[in-house]
């Protein structure tokens, strides 16, 4: 096995943490620059005519690609040196046989769906959902005759069963989308025994509906869907993956049948990653599980005081958990600990939200998560407002509701605004 693709020395399994620096990376093909260079090139030189078919060949599928062969550049809309490199590592992560990587989060999830679907398909997904994720499926996708179907997140695989039986009657169900834990209210959802119940589901030409999990709120540190029984990994690369609230990208792993399936669409469709921001990414691969660990560690102690604050009615953070809630143990079976993300209401509704939000004087006012600074928002008037409001009191996303994503600031000066922000209610 070639240096740079080395997961073992000797008998020792590599860490992932430790490949993100150097795997699928030769230095000799790049003037020994310890650092993979960006490769900024909209196109690639070919050897020969007859390479060039044989690449086009591969890459469309119409020919197998032959063993030890490797299937070449062509065009970065198809292949770039610094996305194969960054989907290799973000496998790594995942544990997965194959990733591709994408413009956006909803671009990995939109280019998912079209490429396993056809009209007259039906979709469950979990809500509360991403408010972009459930745009697609009950707005733009309706009108080209695919169906979705809706179960709430605090009733796991038994809603799952549920919204099994009423898809089979619109069509075959081609997918499950979830997330788990949902965002923003954190709910657990049992991976394995929502991957068991649609292996039961018995349809024409005997195919099974996909499982996709969008692990973006804790993956890949804190959770791996597809060692739980999941089929394909989705995440939003502009959250805690890049890290850096500078970038906006996208991934799917899963198994090689699959990813080249989504593949094919991702290349005609063009919902690539342009190189310049798969280096950006690969740059913050090398810090995730430093980031993602400190980050978790503050929003512990911001918890805390929450937890003690008269003003707070509920946390939904799954640190919270214990023996007896009915989430407890899907939470210790699934999750190796709580990323930053979480969310709390407040006494009072929504202008008693906003008087807390537009008093913070450290933490940002924005939407997206994940990110080195410390960032609120308000959902149900922001990321899930075009969830009818209906829905949105019957899963939780109330006015009073407000999601912070705890960055790497001193958890101190994290409990300091959040305290004085708090205290501007009663006055």
């Amino acid at each position: 096995m070639n240096n740079y693709n080395k997961k073992h020395i000797g008998k020792h399994a590599l860490s992932p943490e430790s490949m993100m620096l150097h795997y699928g990376y030769d230095p000799k093909l790049s003037q020994g620059a310890v650092k993979c260079p960006q490769f900024q090139t909209s196109t690639f030189v070919f050897d020969s005519a007859a390479q060039g078919k044989d690449f086009f060949n591969y890459a469309s599928g119409r020919v197998e690609v032959p063993a030890g062969v490797e299937p070449g550049l062509i065009y970065s809309r198809f292949n770039n040196p610094v996305l194969e490199i960054l989907e290799g590592r973000m496998a790594l992560w995942d544990d997965a046989e194959d990733c591709l990587v994408t413009a956006s989060g909803m671009a990995a999830i939109s280019t998912t769906v079209l490429a396993l679907s056809k009209p007259g398909d039906v979709v469950i997904y979990a809500e509360p959902i991403y408010g972009g994720t459930d745009t697609l499926l009950n707005t733009v996708l309706s009108q080209y005759n695919l169906h979705a179907v809706g179960f709430n997140s605090s009733a796991g695989d038994k809603g799952l069963a549920v919204a099994i039986a009423e898809a089979k009657k619109l069509g075959p169900i081609s997918l499950v989308l979830m997330e788990t834990p949902d965002n923003p209210t954190n709910q657990m959802i049992d991976i394995a025994a929502c991957k068991a119940l649609l292996e039961a589901v018995d349809q024409p030409e005997g195919e099974k509906p996909v499982l996709v999990v969008d692990n973006t709120m804790y993956g890949p540190i804190f959770q791996q869907p597809l060692s739980l029984g999941a089929d394909l990994c989705i995440y939003s690369l502009t959250k805690y993956v890049g890290g850096h609230s500078d970038i906006l990208g996208g991934s799917c792993s899963g198994s090689k049948a699959l990813i080249s399936k989504i593949r094919g669409f991702r290349n005609i469709l063009g919902t690539n990653m342009d190189p310049n921001t798969a280096w950006l990414v690969m740059r913050s691969l090398e810090t995730l599980k430093i980031r993602m660990q400190a980050s978790a560690d503050g929003a512990e102690k911001v918890v805390e005081f929450l937890l003690q604050h008269p003003l707070v009615e509920k946390i939904y953070y799954p640190g919270l958990l214990r023996e007896g809630d009915p989430q407890y143990a899907t939470f210790k079976k699934q999750c190796s600990g709580c990323s930053s993300t979480f969310s709390f209401t407040i006494q009072g509704a929504e202008k008693e939200a906003f008087k807390v939000l537009d008093a913070m004087q450290m933490a940002m006012l924005a939407v997206s998560l994940g990110g080195t600074e410390t960032l609120v928002q308000h959902p149900a008037s922001m990321t899930h407002s075009s969830v009818p409001e209906a829905r949105r009191q019957e899963i939780g996303i109330t006015d009073n509701l407000i999601r912070i994503s705890v960055g790497l600031e001193n958890p101190a000066d994290i409990i300091a605004d959040l305290a004085q922000a708090l205290d501007t209610i009663s006055k």
